[in-house]
């Protein structure tokens, strides 16, 4: 049992050795006596009293009496998702605490490395959980290079983004495509200007007030991404150079 899949799935939800292999036992057996738990799951009947007591505690394991025998039995997997939403919960009371505690100070900062594609969208997935209501979203990239990396995931990521409350601008070359993403800029909560004909582009490069992002878009996909505030804000004037220059 300890090297099954199902174990370490349970290991992984937050259950201990001892409460993964009664849980399985239950789940397997249905109603049963503690008895016959212990001998499937290999521990002394002390020892199940024990768990099953925090088991029941935890909402996994239920008790009925039938005659003059005590049966447990394993409650529906299912519970198994509040469990994750309890600890999801009490992620998200401490997370703004936490958060103030990583906040950079002054000129401290930090440069982190990921490399390969699903990484890469791990960066892009933080940008829009750590983005706050009217703060600027800027972008300098050819979207089409990036929307081919992974269209159905980038393509998801431009719909959850125009859907948060904050101020998208983005500047790309001139092509087709983006001078038809422009067309329907609204429908997403954007605004977009296209850079001159000649303007080539092989990074993505995204300012938040959190971080820089500097996103190769050919092999090898990898992100370079920059903590710092001077740096941040040094590239948001150059954006901003760039964005007043172009007259639509």
């Amino acid at each position: 049992m300890k090297n099954s899949r199902l174990f370490s799935a349970l290991i992984n939800l937050g259950l201990n050795e001892k409460e993964a292999m009664v849980y399985l036992a239950c789940l397997s057996l249905g109603p049963t006596t503690v008895l016959k738990i212990s001998r499937s799951a290999g521990l002394k009947r002390a020892t199940v009293y024990t768990v099953i007591e925090t088991l029941k505690q935890r909402g996994l394991i239920n008790m009925e009496v039938k005659g003059f025998k005590t049966l447990f039995a394993a409650e529906d997997p299912e519970k198994l998702e509040t469990m994750l939403k309890l600890k999801r919960k009490e992620l998200e009371e401490v997370l703004p605490d936490l958060s103030a505690m990583y906040n950079l100070k002054g000129g401290e900062g930090k440069i982190k490395y990921y490399e390969g594609l699903e990484s890469v969208k791990s960066v892009y997935n933080s940008l829009l959980r750590d983005i706050k209501p009217s703060e600027d979203y800027l972008v300098i990239g050819d979207q089409n290079l990036w929307h081919k990396l992974d269209e159905d995931f980038f393509q998801d990521f431009i719909v959850r983004r125009s859907k948060l409350n904050i101020k998208i601008r983005l500047l790309f070359p001139d092509s087709k495509i983006a001078r038809e993403h422009k067309k329907i800029e609204k429908n997403f909560n954007e605004k977009i200007k296209i850079l001159q004909p000649d303007t080539t582009l092989t990074t993505n490069i995204v300012i938040t007030p959190q971080r820089l992002i500097i996103h190769q878009l050919t092999a090898p996909i990898m992100a370079i991404v920059i903590e710092n505030k001077s740096t941040i804000q040094t590239q948001r004037e150059l954006f901003e150079i760039i964005w007043r220059s172009i007259v639509e």
